[in-house]
């Protein structure tokens, strides 16, 4: 905060804000991950619920193993960690705007 005592001083220059030059790699790696954010989001929102979730090689590991692979709280939150992929990949959709022309 200020003090209302002290008066403002401006700066004796202008300061010339430069905006980024993106380049084609810039463009690809923001796709590209938007991509891989999108496809493990789905891939893990909807595995766990499919059979081939009972016939994995975690599923057959022990007893123990077994039971808590089954849990439906486990794959409630195997689905929630791809809903959270989902919204990166939504968020970094709308940040693709960074690179048009303005």
């Amino acid at each position: 905060m200020t003090d209302p005592g002290r008066e403002q001083q401006s700066l004796p220059f202008s300061v010339m804000v430069v905006p980024p030059t993106y380049r084609w790699y810039h463009k690809t790696r923001a796709v590209a991950f938007a991509a891989v954010c999108m496809a493990v989001g789905l891939f893990l929102l909807v595995f766990p619920w499919t059979d081939w979730w009972d016939d994995s090689y975690f599923a057959t590991l022990s007893p123990w193993w077994q039971q808590n692979w089954q849990n439906l709280y486990l794959r409630g939150a195997i689905s929630g960690i791809g809903m959270v992929n989902l919204c990166i990949a939504v968020v970094e959709l709308f940040r693709l705007r960074r690179f048009a022309k303005r």
